[in-house]
């Protein structure tokens, strides 16, 4: 299953834990495929860097090495504008070149779409009750 996986909940999963760490440990243990743009891998980067700098939560670096190796990355084609966000267009854009079934994110400008051509847009919380067990 492939799935595009937002900043919000990378974050959430390599600093913090709960659903969105166990997302991640999923894609990066392969039993599921995280797709990105290298404009997403960059906003991941620079995020976490911003995260290390402030202090804010415990990095989870046996988490983080894995997903990033693990990461298909995708040349986007498409171009959309849809989101209330425009920055949070790029997730889209990512799943519609990546077939991805799934968006996973916290964010409300793209958690209120809902659904994006035939990509669902869950919670971490969401997708895991759906499809990761334990």
């Amino acid at each position: 299953m492939r799935i595009v996986i937002d900043t919000n909940v990378l974050i959430s999963g390599v600093f913090f834990g709960g659903f969105p760490r166990k997302i991640l440990s999923a894609a990066a243990s392969q039993k599921i495929t995280a797709c990105a743009t290298t404009e997403i891998i960059s906003e991941y980067e620079e995020i976490v860097q911003e995260m290390i700098d402030r202090k804010q939560g415990h990095i989870n670096r046996a988490i983080l090495s894995p997903l990033i190796k693990a990461i298909e990355i995708i040349e986007p084609v498409t171009h959309v504008e849809i989101c209330r966000d425009p920055d949070d267009n790029k997730f889209l854009e990512c799943a519609k070149d990546s077939h991805a079934l799934y968006i996973v994110s916290g964010d409300n400008d793209l958690l209120i779409i809902e659904k994006f051509e035939n990509i669902q847009i869950v919670t971490a919380k969401d997708f895991c009750e759906k499809y990761l067990l334990e």
